[in-house]
């Protein structure tokens, strides 16, 4: 990639994304790796876009958590502990189990899209 520089990066949620390429598909053709990745996101559960922005705003407000790990937790909808700690493994600050069921316990108060 000569002559290409990243000049920000920001995570964004599945939900967003999908909706996003959604929207662009009723003018546009999409091309190989657009239709891919919305046929990916098609395929798993998955919260509202409006939903995804309120809970990764309250994880990052609520629990300090980055704004990475937040949209991981709103893209892979853990349902109990062990899908949490799986999301926690590979942060350099532990996450006690309290404030993983705390977690749990926010995420069970939005409804999931099948």
């Amino acid at each position: 990639m000569i002559g290409k520089n990243i000049i920000e990066s920001e995570p964004i949620s599945g939900a967003k994304v999908k909706k996003v390429l959604e929207d662009f598909s009723e003018d546009n053709e999409l091309n190989y790796e657009q239709n891919i990745t919305l046929n990916h996101l098609a395929r798993f559960r998955r919260y509202s876009v409006e939903d995804s922005e309120e809970i990764i705003e309250k994880l990052q407000s609520e629990f300090k958590l980055r704004p990475k790990v937040a949209v991981h937790i709103v893209d892979l909808v853990p349902q109990d502990l062990a899908d949490m700690r799986l999301i926690f493994a590979k942060e350099p600050g532990q996450v006690d189990k309290e404030e993983m069921e705390k977690i749990l316990e926010l995420l069970e108060q939005y409804d999931i899209i099948e």
